[in-house]
């Protein structure tokens, strides 16, 4: 458990919800990221074990982008970057701060955090990843519902350039979440479930 500062007179415990090579990641840390749009839950899913996983991805990612440091991101995307996070909290945001004990040099550690995870994995696995025609033609094949408008299936040619970058990046994403996963195997990583009151 770790302790965070008095608020109201009252000190609040914050839960470590998992542990990935001996660094905590707590329920607040989660709170922060789903609020900031930084990590999102699938749809019926459990918004803290789901961001739970997510945020132990991330850190495997940082970790990996310590070993090998991308450059540093420029810091006009930094602010764009912080921009963006603030948007996605919204009117929220202060009181998102106020829960989380985030502050604004926290916010801007993790937009650059976002950066560098975002160009470690372009110079690891590319920013694209080459498809052959055939690959296109069965994402095209697999995925009509995305090229039919008002009833009518666009003809694969048409269909050829959209169908082809969506290949190459259902196909980089398959790759980082296979090496994920690979991560995930050799790191010692601990989940600790929240037990929820009645």
């Amino acid at each position: 458990m770790l302790w965070l500062s008095p608020l109201s007179a009252q000190q609040l415990v914050d839960h470590v919800v998992a542990r990935v090579e001996g660094y905590a990641i707590t329920l607040t840390d989660v709170e922060a990221a789903l609020g900031l749009g930084v990590i999102q839950v699938p749809p019926g899913a459990d918004r803290i074990a789901a961001g739970t996983q997510q945020m132990v991805d991330r850190q495997l990612l940082l970790a990996e982008v310590q070993r090998f440091p991308p450059p540093e991101p420029d810091p006009p995307a930094v602010t764009r970057e912080i921009a963006r996070l603030k948007m996605f909290a919204g009117t929220g945001l202060p009181a998102l701060m106020q829960s989380a004990g985030l502050t604004d040099e926290r916010i801007r550690d993790i937009a650059r955090d976002n950066l560098r995870i975002l160009a470690y994995l372009d110079e690891r696995f590319g920013a694209t990843v080459q498809v052959s025609d055939e690959e296109t033609a069965k994402y095209y094949r697999d995925h009509e519902a995305e090229f039919t408008r008002g009833g009518d299936l666009t003809p694969f040619d048409e269909a050829e350039p959209v169908a082809r970058q969506r290949a190459s990046a259902e196909r980089r994403r398959a790759t980082i979440d296979q090496w994920l996963r690979d991560l995930r195997a050799r790191a010692d990583i601990s989940i600790n479930p929240l037990v929820r009151r009645p």
